[in-house]
């Protein structure tokens, strides 16, 4: 990606969420020159991952494919002391962008449409070899409800609405054409993004970037 269009990026995400009264910590403004200032008193922003998080998931075609992240809160497994035992995020999507099919091995998430459009999903289960259940039926919880859905069934979130994924449970999900901005929140234990993920997509989680303007806001892999 070029830094251009992850500047670009940002500023979209905060119009959008600030826009619809969702306030963010003072780290999400800051500049990389706040940043080169800033002392040890913020290291634990840096060790646990917090911050902005722009990918296209190196498929090129950030629109469709890619997410806008914010990273609220988080723990550390290396060092548990110095973060918390869960995890908050928001994921900005634009209409049709999408997230690639995807597990966690440890982490178990609540997935909440916040605000905006229609949040989409399909699900499947993990084989005992870590690929995906093509036909094996899902069980799952939203909002405390518990259903059984058909593998790869589009599950549809309105705001307020939300899912509860469980470990090697795999799942994609992308905001809604013609639906808006889409405002996802995340709620989880601990979040790591180096070891946690398996893709069932050829995919590299963090962008390779292009450096074709300053940056105007840092990312989490930038520190």
């Amino acid at each position: 990606m070029k830094r251009s269009e992850i500047n670009n990026a940002i500023e979209l995400a905060l119009e959008i969420v600030e826009g619809n009264s969702i306030h963010l910590p003072p780290f999400a403004h800051w500049t990389p020159d706040r940043w080169r200032s800033s002392g040890s008193e913020f290291d634990r922003i840096k060790l646990n991952g917090l911050g902005w998080d722009v990918t296209d998931f190196g498929g090129g075609d950030f629109d469709s494919f890619g997410a806008v992240l914010l990273t609220l809160r988080n723990g550390n497994y290396e060092h548990p002391e110095l973060g918390t035992p869960y995890a908050e995020k928001l994921i900005i999507l634009k209409p049709g962008q999408r997230l690639p099919l995807h597990l966690h091995f440890r982490k178990t998430e609540d997935i909440i449409n916040r605000v905006g459009g229609v949040m989409v999903m399909e699900l499947y289960n993990s084989l005992d070899s870590g690929e995906v259940d093509m036909s094996g039926s899902v069980r799952v919880v939203c909002d405390g409800m518990e259903r059984e859905v058909n593998p790869g069934e589009l599950l549809e979130f309105h705001p307020g609405e939300s899912i509860t994924l469980t470990p090697k449970l795999y799942h994609r999900f992308w905001a809604g054409k013609d639906r808006g901005m889409l405002v996802c929140g995340e709620v989880s234990s601990v979040n790591d993004d180096q070891d946690d993920n398996r893709f069932a997509e050829p995919v590299s989680r963090f962008a390779d970037i292009e450096e074709d303007e300053p940056a105007s806001y840092l990312l989490c892999n930038d520190y």
